[in-house]
């Protein structure tokens, strides 16, 4: 079921992880004037259609590293006419899962309210996206910061970049945002914030993550 956060952020699509049971995944629809957009995925869209369909049109979909390609994006261009735009770098990877229409691989603005912020290191191709909607400014992270219980998180695998890592979470403490809204949370699925407690928490996984922690 449709999960309403804030004015024009939904949550849809929760699930539970194999690989993490204690998290629960979901896809978020930002509604807009200019045509809705989904970021992340989930295997549940389908079954929550009704609900997506009355927020109104959609634009596209956007997932920012290769782990979220999934068959249910081909839905969701198929359905709601929203083709799916993924990191460059890794669309070989997602290929096999899903088409992927459009790409990125530069810091840029795809509307002038949705800027795309490549944030290398959890993937090669990982990206933020930072979506202004005139009251709040949210930071999409996907796995690069995820929430446990209100602590940010980073997910450091074998085949991360620890390096590139710590220049991403850098770079992440000097955006301007006031929600964190990460693909996977226990506990509630956003984190309001300011710049001190975005400063306390970075600094806090930066140290984890210097430490040889995996995050």
């Amino acid at each position: 079921m449709m999960e309403h956060l804030f004015d024009t952020l939904y949550g849809v699509g929760a699930e539970r992880l194999s690989f993490a049971p204690d998290f629960t995944g979901r896809a978020f629809v930002l509604r807009r004037p200019d045509g809705n957009l989904i970021v992340y995925a989930s295997r549940r869209l389908a079954e929550e259609a009704d609900g997506l369909l009355s927020t109104g049109a959609f634009a596209r979909q956007y997932i920012n590293h290769h782990h979220q390609a999934m068959p249910s994006c081909d839905w969701v261009c198929e359905h709601l006419s929203a083709p799916l735009f993924g990191p460059e770098r890794e669309r070989r990877q997602i290929l096999p899962h899903c088409r992927m229409v459009g790409g990125f691989g530069d810091r840029e603005l795809h509307f002038p309210d949705f800027e795309v912020i490549p944030t290398p290191g959890h993937t090669a191709g990982s990206a933020c996206f930072l979506w202004d909607d005139g009251r709040r400014r949210y930071l999409f992270t996907g796995d690069t910061i995820f929430l446990k219980d209100g602590r940010w998180i980073g997910a450091v695998l074998n085949s991360s970049d620890r390096a590139a890592y710590l220049d991403s979470l850098a770079l992440i403490k000097t955006l301007a945002f006031d929600v964190l809204v990460p693909s996977l949370a226990k506990g509630q699925p956003f984190h309001q914030t300011d710049a001190r407690e975005t400063g306390r928490q970075i600094d806090a996984m930066m140290h984890r993550l210097e430490r040889g922690a995996d995050g």
